[in-house]
């Protein structure tokens, strides 16, 4: 197996062990007396909408929303798409469509959340003094801003009718189970999808906050519903009593299946962590380092080895290029590491998609900068630019997978040969 083959083999492996086909059917809660709701928001929400299907005995109903392109074929429920990560009209319907399915429930009913990556944006349910509009807005300047998942997931919570909270809440006094699949750092449940279903510890002042640590301009309504609207609701209210979230696949189970792979091809696995976060080029810079002293020195492992690494990077936009955060970190790599022979690298979005491009990232070899210069790409000019999408598609180094139908968040592997 080359090189590239067997990263490429180690990404899948990561994917895979996050299927909804395999994580939804252990972890389905007995049968209740009453109605069993099934709920749901997330890239992978679809997938998990059919698992539970396949493995659900008894009515069901409900609905979900995926992204578009997300949808999967169910029969007894309703998954509809919606945009990402900027949310539309149909998230907003949608968001309506599910939090008016919590009314009217009783003790004797089971609510079944499906919550996965990318639910924050699709459950796009203003409250009643913002507009659609306002929140796009604030979307799209978080996402340029260069806040982390967790700060711009603390915004968006604070922003919405349903999310922080509000949707376990209004769900009362039914029995709520919530099925996670993990995208976020540290696999806080507070700030996957911006936690529908799990009290909220932050506040409006948080969120004012991040607003004005990241000087982000956002509509007047907005900055008047922070500093005026109600709090989400908090840990220890009541509502919350009858309330399971539970963890059923996240990043670090991810890492540990990739390296697996590794290790039965002779490669040494060494994770540095499931929840690494910072800007995509300074991220690049130190596994940059770590690689060359491998290399060099044989620490902190000899090769044949090979870096692993998970979470969420993020990126201050200052150029007009495309592609998103993984394909940036392996622009900054490739520069970093200057053609230094023997490694390889590959960094892709477990969701298959990385920014807003149809690429889940791309890949890296020794001679990635010299195959450029040759093709007339500049690489450290399109860094600059934040166009690392152009970069890799102009020497044919882009890894398309698809949408996977799961998401725990980034995955990275630089290998470094003897």
């Amino acid at each position: 197996m080359t090189p590239p083959e067997l990263l490429k083999a180690m990404f899948q492996a990561a994917v895979n062990a996050a299927l909804p086909s395999l994580c939804v059917p252990p972890h389905l809660p007995p049968k209740p007396k009453g109605r069993t709701i099934v709920i749901g928001a997330g890239k992978a929400s679809g997938a998990m909408a059919k698992a539970l299907e396949d493995a659900w005995e008894g009515p069901i109903e409900g609905l979900v929303v995926t992204r578009y392109g997300y949808r999967v074929p169910t029969d007894r429920l309703k998954v509809v798409e919606a945009a990402h990560p900027v949310p539309d009209a149909a998230g907003r319907e949608a968001a309506a469509r599910i939090l008016k399915l919590m009314h009217g429930l009783t003790k004797d009913d089971l609510v079944l959340c499906l919550i996965s990556g990318g639910g924050s944006a699709l459950l796009a349910l203003p409250p009643e003094e913002l507009s659609l509009e306002d929140k796009q807005a604030v979307n799209k300047a978080l996402l340029k801003s260069g806040a982390t998942i967790s700060e711009m997931n603390t915004v968006r919570k604070h922003l919405s009718a349903i999310k922080g909270g509000r949707l376990a809440a209004a769900a009362a006094p039914a029995k709520v189970v919530a099925l996670m699949i993990s995208d976020v750092p540290g696999d806080d449940p507070s700030i996957i999808a911006s936690g529908p279903t799990v009290p909220d510890p932050s506040t409006n002042q948080d969120a004012l906050a991040i607003i004005e640590k990241y000087k982000i301009a956002v509509p007047a309504s907005v900055l008047n519903r922070l500093e005026g609207g109600d709090e989400t609701p908090k840990p220890g209210d009541k509502r919350f009593a009858r309330v399971e979230n539970i963890m059923i696949a996240t990043p670090q189970a991810s890492l540990e299946a990739a390296a697996a792979v590794a290790q039965h091809a002779g490669f040494k696995p060494v994770i540095l962590g499931d929840s690494i976060e910072g800007e995509s080029r300074d991220v690049a810079l130190v596994h940059a380092g770590i690689a060359r002293q491998c290399a060099l020195r044989g620490q902190p492992e000899k090769p044949p080895c090979v870096l692993i690494s998970g979470g969420e990077t993020t990126i201050t936009l200052k150029g007009k290029g495309k592609g998103g955060r993984n394909t940036e970190f392996l622009l900054a790599l490739a520069i970093a590491l200057d053609g230094m022979k023997n490694i390889y690298a590959i960094a892709g979005d477990t969701d298959g998609i990385d920014g807003s491009e149809d690429n889940a990232g791309a890949l890296i070899y020794p001679d990635t900068l010299k195959r450029a210069a040759a093709s007339g790409v500049n690489a450290k000019a399109m860094l600059a630019d934040n166009d690392p999408w152009n970069f890799f598609n102009a020497i044919g180094d882009l890894l398309v997978t698809g949408p996977t139908l799961t998401n725990v968040n980034d995955f990275r592997a630089v290998l470094i040969e003897p």
